[in-house]
């Protein structure tokens, strides 16, 4: 049994955890075309929900137009369906199969508005202090049968 620290594991998940909140917050309109804003909208096409990049080349030729270049034309009104039933805000303009999308600069308003959901907190302290009390009671638990496993174990080496 090891009982060493695995720093290089912990540094790793965290390492995970950062590039996992980057990709989130990369989602967010923030007046600059960015091809990651589309990253969560999803296309029921060919019966299932398929993200946009894999219908479409998607590139940004401008600071604020995403263009989206759909392979399959029968695919472009659902893309812009889509796109327009998330909470982009955005009304796509069809060109073929060339969708763009004219990304508004941001009001004063909208500004704080990303600020807001960008710092807000999904629990509240009371919640956050109930999920760690039980959260400690089942580590208790487990350590408690670990415990019993290992005086188990050790009572059948000692009476071989």
């Amino acid at each position: 049994m090891i009982s060493e620290f695995d720093e290089k594991n912990y540094l790793s998940k965290m390492d995970k955890s950062i590039q996992s909140l980057k990709k989130d917050i990369s989602t967010l309109r923030t007046g600059r075309a960015n091809t990651n804003m589309l990253d969560t909208i999803k296309v029921d096409v060919y019966g299932q929900l398929m993200p946009i990049d894999q219908l479409a080349t998607i590139s940004v030729p401008e600071a604020r137009l995403v263009s989206i270049q759909v392979w399959d034309k029968s695919n472009t009104n659902l893309i812009e369906s889509a796109i327009q039933k998330s909470e982009l805000g955005i009304n796509p303009q069809i060109d073929g199969q060339i969708i763009r999308l004219r990304i508004p600069d941001l009001t004063e308003e909208r500004r704080n508005d990303l600020i807001k959901i960008l710092k807000n907190k999904n629990i509240s302290e009371d919640e956050s202090k109930n999920f760690e009390k039980a959260i400690q009671k089942i580590t208790d638990t487990n350590i408690e049968n670990i415990e019993k496993i290992l005086a188990d174990k050790e009572k059948e080496i000692s009476q071989i």
